[in-house]
């Protein structure tokens, strides 16, 4: 389990205020909210970005908000992709097994696999400035599923995307979710598309996450409308 206890930032500007809650492992839980209510701060603070932030975060009743960002083992997938230029696609994906000094077989063996999940095989050797808005995110999906991690943040990965290829990259990414099964914090403010991943959807608004709930029969029944009055 996931488990959020207090979790704090007080910037000049905005303030995340004592966030508590708990993630079941392997669930996909999305986070809703309007622009500017604190979700991308949310995941970067537990991705580890501010050392200064306060409240406990544990995987496994392991407490990682001690740890470095690198050792968290967290994936993390912006929604502007932040590929590397001046490497082609193949080596953008297997970066994250370079800096983990793995095999160089294994590493391809891994690029291989996730490039075929992702249906990318043919665009290996293409470079991010050859590629189309759609590329581009199951390039930066598979670049945070390689190392495998335990918790994957996803902040608004569909929003650039067009409606066509937003829902033939949602497909692809809930099949491969379904595959690796990391513990998934998911941010978007569209609420077909937190309907379409979550187990649980939480609502944030001003720096804090007021609401959260689980996805059951009764919910979906309510449809898309049963959320806007929260957010």
């Amino acid at each position: 389990m996931l488990e959020i206890k207090n979790l704090s930032l007080y910037l000049p500007n905005f303030k995340l205020k004592k966030n508590s809650l708990k993630i079941n492992n392997h669930e996909y839980f999305v986070l809703l909210g309007s622009s500017g209510s604190g979700k991308t701060l949310f995941l970067e603070t537990l991705a580890g970005r501010y050392s200064f932030a306060k409240g406990d975060v544990t995987y496994k009743e392991n407490l990682i908000s001690s740890l470095p960002p690198e050792s968290r083992n967290i994936g993390f997938v912006y929604q502007n992709f932040e590929l590397f230029p001046n490497m082609n696609v193949e080596d953008n994906i297997r970066f994250p097994l370079k800096l983990r000094k793995i095999h160089k077989d294994e590493q391809m063996f891994k690029v291989n696999h996730l490039s075929k999940l992702m249906q990318i095989e043919n665009i290996k050797k293409r470079y991010p400035k050859n590629l189309s808005g759609g590329e581009k995110q199951r390039v930066a999906f598979a670049r945070a599923l390689i190392a495998e991690p335990d918790i994957l943040l996803l902040d608004e990965p569909m929003s650039s995307l067009d409606y066509i290829t937003k829902k033939h990259i949602s497909k692809i990414l809930k099949e491969v979710y379904l595959k690796y099964k990391p513990t998934v914090i998911h941010v978007t403010h569209d609420i077909s598309e937190a309907m379409f991943f979550a187990h649980k959807i939480g609502i944030m608004n001003d720096g804090k996450i007021n609401h959260i709930f689980e996805l059951n029969e009764q919910v979906r029944q309510k449809g898309e409308s049963f959320f806007y009055e929260y957010i």
